[in-house]
């Protein structure tokens, strides 16, 4: 028989145990399959301790920042938990998170946030299309945090004013970017490249997790965004699922991985004045300097109610990206995207796409094309900057399958460099309503095999190329 005394401390030490667990990080292993090798993504399981703002100073028709900012630092102090933004409306400037923090936004609850630029200083270590800076704090932003999250049924809103007046490209603007581009081109430290001042007007992102680990973003209602929706920056482990995106403005991409592995997008709605998801990795000598490629993306079960693109690849790919699985998407009918799948480069650029498959997906048409893939698109960048260095793009490994659209012009079309054909591309079992334009267009491409596709309704008309470069 077991003495009483010591039935009790086994009782204690289960019960000290139990609370350890409760109390502490833990990780469910979330297995993801794909086409390619995809390490398992460590999910955070957050304490059960909550952090109301209410119980850090935040009162109704109030401004929160600071008691959110409050609530964050004692829940990372305390070991993690979620920080709580109760039912109701809610005025914010920036939220820094910290490791271990959920910031849940509750279901009734919003939280909008400020225009006013100076609630987005001092300006912390960001990046604008590819090119790292010092610029003006994302709305919601982390940097190098681990086991971090934003959930809830909430809503998270951008008020557009001052953002909507920047969105447009006056001239101090473009020498702001055109310094920017010297002076990185030129190798200058990052800390050096301070944007968020005078009238350079570089919006910030919604938000923003900048090398961070073990990524959690579920659940939340977002509404308008200055620029990119969600940028995920130097990550590694990141699951997105179940968002319910609108932002329709200037540059409003859905989702940008940039230099990302090891990434799961699921059951998300996007309604997008770009693209949905836009994988990203680096600009030039920023991306070759970071050397750090996106790979390990799944893509699936998303619905696209307007955007550009379902996905596009680059054009700031210079650190590379691979194994990228899309599957079982659907674009619906409120506005035709360009593409479904858009691989975009140039001679600038360098890096790599290989690897990259998109399956079971749906739409109602497209106004280019199913897939396209361009090598010199250079925007309004061909005449402003000069090119400091050269260096191709190798696209290889492209695979297109069991699609179906309803209309669209030329349906495939790559335009690949001359010195650097694009490679391995297999496109089968894709139906279309009706195509208007050629049947395919290829340029610069080498191996390219078509297996059962199916054109119902065909209309020859002279290749429509998208020139906006």
């Amino acid at each position: 028989m077991i003495p009483p005394f010591i039935r009790v401390l086994c009782a204690a030490f289960a019960l000290s145990v139990a609370q350890g667990q409760t109390n502490a990080i833990r990780y469910e292993e979330f297995r993801v399959k794909a086409p390619f090798e995809m390490p398992v993504i460590k999910l955070p399981v957050f304490p059960d301790r909550d952090f109301p703002v209410t119980q850090y100073g935040a009162g109704k028709g109030t401004e929160i920042t600071e008691a959110i900012r409050k609530a964050i630092a004692a829940c990372h102090e305390a070991g993690g938990g979620r920080v709580v933004i109760p039912e109701g409306e809610w005025q914010t400037g920036k939220i820094h998170l910290k490791s271990r923090v959920n910031l849940h936004v509750a279901k009734g609850a919003t939280l909008r946030f400020s225009d006013d630029p100076e609630d987005y200083l001092p300006a912390v270590r960001s990046s604008w299309e590819g090119w790292e800076c010092y610029n003006y704090s994302p709305l919601i932003y982390a940097y190098e945090c681990e086991d971090v999250a934003i959930t809830g049924e909430g809503k998270l809103e951008a008020s557009m004013g001052t953002w909507k007046k920047w969105s447009g490209r006056p001239a101090a603007h473009m020498e702001a970017l055109k310094q920017l581009y010297h002076t990185a081109s030129k190798g200058a430290p990052v800390e050096s490249r301070q944007m968020a001042q005078g009238e350079n007007n570089l919006r910030p992102q919604f938000i923003q997790f900048n090398r961070c680990r073990n990524v959690l973003i579920e659940g939340v209602r977002i509404r308008n965004s200055p620029f990119w929706t969600i940028h995920l920056l130097l990550c590694d482990g990141a699951v997105v699922r179940g968002l319910d995106i609108h932002a329709t403005g200037h540059n409003n991409d859905g989702i940008d991985p940039e230099c990302t592995r090891n990434l799961l997008v699921e059951n998300c709605r996007f309604d997008q004045g770009d693209d949905a998801i836009a994988i990203k990795s680096g600009t030039n000598h920023d991306g070759w300097r970071l050397h750090t490629p996106s790979e390990n993306i799944v893509i699936r079960h998303c619905t696209v109610l307007q955007g550009h693109q379902l996905v596009a690849i680059g054009s700031e790919l210079s650190g590379g990206v691979r194994n990228v699985h899309v599957h079982d998407c659907r674009f619906e009918a409120k506005a035709e995207p360009y593409h479904l799948l858009y691989i975009k480069t140039n001679r600038r650029r360098g890096g790599f796409v290989e690897n990259i498959t998109m399956e079971n997906v749906e739409a109602s048409g497209a106004k280019f094309g199913v897939l396209g893939i361009e090598t010199d698109v250079l925007y309004q960048w061909r005449k402003l900057v000069p090119a400091y260095e050269e260096r191709l793009t190798a696209i290889r490994g492209i695979s297109v399958r069991q699609v179906r659209i309803g209309r669209t012009a030329t349906p495939f079309r790559i335009l690949g460099d001359k010195d650097k054909p694009v490679r391995d591309v297999r496109l089968e079992n894709i139906t279309i309503g009706e195509v208007k334009g050629r049947r395919n267009f290829y340029q610069n491409a080498e191996n390219v095999r078509e297996e059962n596709i199916r054109i119902e309704r065909f209309i020859e008309a002279p290749e429509k190329i998208n020139r906006n470069q």
